[in-house]
């Protein structure tokens, strides 16, 4: 995983736990793809490492239609505990931000940028 990767990942925890404990959340696949065709994710982040792939592989394609940023993390073990619970957690979106619209804000230009290196090459 290259380090801009890991560090909008580990951006993507922080943003979850923080508006786990300042705003609202949605935890799993399903709350998520409601959250997402309602309106109402800020940000969704699900776990590369779920096994069968097809429970997230929908997310990030339903986000973009939507225009709803989607970042994926390596674990969902992290993610679930990012979003407070003892067990791995395939994905989470957040619908109030709380106090993580700046950690939001930071991802969301960094994908940006990254966007904009790749239409280069």
């Amino acid at each position: 995983m290259a380090e801009d990767q890991k560090e909008i990942a580990e951006k993507a925890y922080e943003a979850v736990e923080v508006a786990r404990a300042t705003g609202k959340i949605r935890k799993g696949a399903n709350e998520c793809t409601k959250a997402i065709e309602r309106n109402k994710a800020k940000l969704v982040v699900y776990a590369g490492n779920t096994s069968p792939k097809e429970i997230v592989m929908h997310l990030p394609i339903l986000a973009k239609e939507k225009g709803v940023l989607c970042v994926e993390v390596p674990n969902k073990e992290e993610l679930g505990a990012a979003a407070g619970i003892p067990v791995g957690c395939a994905a989470v979106a957040i619908v109030d931000e709380g106090e993580a619209s700046s950690t939001i804000k930071f991802i969301r230009e960094s994908l940006a940028e990254k966007g904009s290196e790749e239409k280069k090459k």
